[in-house]
C-alpha cells in the first residue's frame, strides 16, 4: 500500500469521533455505538435498547478495546437499571461477553455496586438508576483524563529513551479513540508525537485475524493527518532488521500482577523482535487494565474466536467481522487455531505507561506500588 502522507494543517484538528454515547429518546434511554465492524467503509451507528443488544455488539466487536469495553459495560448496567430490567442478570451477561478484557468486568462491577449501594440506602428505582448513570458517566470522564495523562507520560518516556529526534513508531491492533473515552492509549502517544512534529512514520500492523490495524488504526491515522504505512504482520521483522523502527507501542487487554501483558495476538512476537534488535517495547494502558488478582500471565484466559474469521474474508460492508458469508480462502473444514490474544512476559517489556506514571523495569513489585497509588485498580 502506498504511504499516506497527507498532513493535517497546523492549528486544525479533525472532529472528535463519536464512539459511544448515552441518549434519551421518547421511548426510553438508549446506548448509541459507532459500529466498528463497518469501518472504514462507512460510519454507521448501532442503537442498543437493552443489554442483550449490547452483549451482541460486544461479541461481534461492534464495540471493542479494553478501556471502551469498561465504559460500555458501565453504561450497560445503567441501561438495565433505567429500563427496569434485572440489574444482577444484566451485569452477569455483560461480564461474560468477553473473557480476556478485564476492563469490561471492572466497569460492570463499579456501576452495579453504585446502583446497589443507592438501593440499600432506600433510593427509589429511578433514583438508583440515576446514580448508576452518573457513575458510568464519571467512568467515561476518568478514562478521557487517563488517556491524556498516558499520552503525556508516553511522550516523555520516548524523549528520555530516544532524545532529540523524530520517531518511527510501530503499533499493533487499534488503540486510539475507538477504544477509549479519550484519544486512546498507545495511539494517543503517537498522536501527541505527531502534533509535536516529531512523528517520522507510524508503522501500522494490519493485525490478523480481524484486521483491526488495517481497518481501524489506519482509519484513525488518516483522520489525524499522520504519516503512516500499513504492513502485513509478517513484514515487521524486515523493518526491524533495516533499522526502521525506533520503538514499539501497544495497548493491553489485561495486565497480570507479575507484569505479563495480554494483548491482541501478534504482540508477543513483536516483543521478541524488539528485544533482539534492542528496540524499546512499550505498553500503554490505564490502571483499570491491571488485574492484581491474576498472579501471572499463564493464568490469563485467552479468548478463542471462530475459525471462520481465518478461513473466510468478510467485507466490513457486510456488517460483521465474525466470519460467515464471506469469501472462503481455506479448504472446507480446515482446522483453525484462532486465539484473540497472546501474552508477553515482563522481561520482554521495556516499560508500562499508565495514567499514574511509568513502570520500568517491569516487575510485580513495581506494578503493585504503582497500583497502590491508584483508586482504579481492577479487582477480579
Amino acid at each position: 500500500m502506498a504511504d499516506q502522507d497527507v498532513q493535517t494543517p497546523v492549528g486544525e484538528e479533525p472532529p472528535a469521533l463519536s464512539v459511544l454515547r448515552w441518549d434519551e429518546l421518547p421511548e426510553g434511554p438508549v446506548l448509541v455505538l459507532l459500529d466498528q465492524t463497518r469501518l472504514p467503509a462507512e460510519e454507521v451507528e448501532l442503537v442498543c435498547t437493552d443489554v442483550p443488544a449490547l452483549v451482541r455488539a460486544i461479541r461481534t466487536l461492534a464495540v471493542r478495546g479494553a478501556p471502551l469495553l469498561g465504559i460500555a459495560g458501565g453504561y450497560g448496567v445503567a441501561l438495565a437499571a433505567a429500563r427496569g430490567y434485572d440489574v444482577a442478570e444484566a451485569a452477569g451477561l455483560l461480564e461474560r461477553a468477553r473473557p480476556t478484557a478485564v476492563n469490561l468486568g471492572y466497569g460492570v462491577r463499579r456501576v452495579a455496586t453504585a446502583y446497589w449501594a443507592a438501593a440499600r440506602k432506600g433510593a427509589e428505582a429511578a433514583e438508583a438508576a440515576a446514580v448508576a448513570l452518573a457513575e458510568a458517566q464519571e467512568l467515561h470522564r476518568e478514562d478521557a483524563r487517563a488517556s491524556a495523562r498516558m499520552a503525556e507520560h508516553g511522550t516523555a518516556l520516548l524523549e528520555e529513551l530516544l532524545p532529540g529526534r523524530g520517531y518511527q513508531l510501530l503499533t499493533h491492533c487499534n488503540t486510539g479513540a475507538l477504544v477509549s473515552g479519550g484519544e486512546g492509549t498507545a495511539f494517543a502517544v503517537a498522536l501527541r508525537v505527531h502534533r509535536q512534529g516529531r512523528l517520522r512514520r507510524l508503522w501500522v500492523d494490519e493485525t490478523r485475524p480481524l484486521l483491526q490495524g488495517a481497518r481501524l488504526t489506519a482509519y484513525e491515522a488518516a483522520r489525524g493527518g499522520m504519516a503512516y504505512s500499513l504492513l502485513t504482520d509478517s513484514a515487521a521483522g524486515s523493518l526491524f532488521a533495516a533499522g526502521e523502527v525506533d520503538a514499539v507501542l501497544i495497548g493491553a487487554d489485561r495486565i497480570a500482577a507479575d507484569g505479563s501483558v495480554a494483548n491482541k495476538v501478534g504482540s508477543y512476537p513483536l516483543a521478541v523482535l524488539a528485544k533482539y534488535h534492542h528496540v524499546p517495547f512499550i505498553v500503554v494502558a490505564p490502571t483499570t487494565t491491571v488485574d492484581m488478582e491474576t498472579a501471572e500471565g499463564t493464568s490469563i484466559v485467552v479468548e478463542q474466536r471462530s475459525g471462520r474469521e481465518v478461513t473466510e474474508v468478510t467485507s466490513p460492508r457486510s456488517g460483521s467481522t465474525g466470519g460467515g458469508g464471506g469469501m472462503v480462502v481455506a479448504p472446507l473444514g480446515a482446522p483453525v487455531y484462532n486465539p484473540a490474544f497472546d501474552v508477553t512476559p515482563p522481561e520482554l517489556i521495556t516499560a508500562i505507561v499508565t495514567e499514574e506514571g511509568v513502570i520500568s523495569p517491569v516487575t510485580g513489585v513495581g506494578l503493585a506500588e504503582l497500583c497502590a497509588r491508584s483508586s482504579q485498580v481492577t479487582i477480579s
